[in-house]
């Protein structure tokens, strides 16, 4: 065999086995995240809250307590996560939001929440007047440049 033939085919081996790794690798970490949302679900608890402030900010920065920034990752440690001030009872906490409620999480408000620990999962009931939709974000070059191709597209006749 010419060394090319070697060369790519120690490549494709390689690549193999990097791709084998990651789908184990996945499975395993997949089947971890079923378990703890297992257990946030069995944990979780309707709560009345004002919810003073939300930011995203570093977990050093977030206040919340030096047993949950210890329990971290070093590498989950330097990325923002979605934190909400609120006042739950007569204190007042930091809490970790949910990606995928933390918009919906309205400011200078009264809510019902579902929480689990220090994680909120879903916000339910919302007091006193309804939260404006926010704004609408800016489109991105390369979203307007292809909304625009196409319209262009789509107003002329096929032949």
């Amino acid at each position: 065999m010419s060394p090319v033939a070697i060369t790519l085919l120690v490549i494709l081996l390689v690549l193999v086995a990097v791709i084998v790794g990651l789908y184990f690798l996945g499975k395993k970490a997949q089947k971890k995240q079923a378990e703890q949302q297992e257990l946030m679900n069995a944990n979780r608890q309707t709560v009345s809250m004002l919810i003073i402030d939300k930011k995203r900010m570093k977990i050093r920065e977030s206040g919340l307590p030096q047993m949950v920034i210890d329990q971290t990752p070093k590498l989950m440690r330097g990325s923002k996560l979605p934190i909400v001030k609120a006042k739950v009872g007569p204190q007042i906490l930091s809490l970790i939001s949910d990606e995928k409620v933390f918009d919906s999480i309205p400011v200078k408000k009264e809510v019902k929440a579902v929480v689990s620990g220090i994680y909120i999962l879903e916000v339910k009931g919302l007091h006193g007047k309804k939260a404006e939709s926010a704004p609408a974000k800016k489109k991105g070059f390369f979203k307007r440049a292809a909304e625009k191709i196409q319209e262009k597209g789509s107003a002329k006749p096929l032949k």
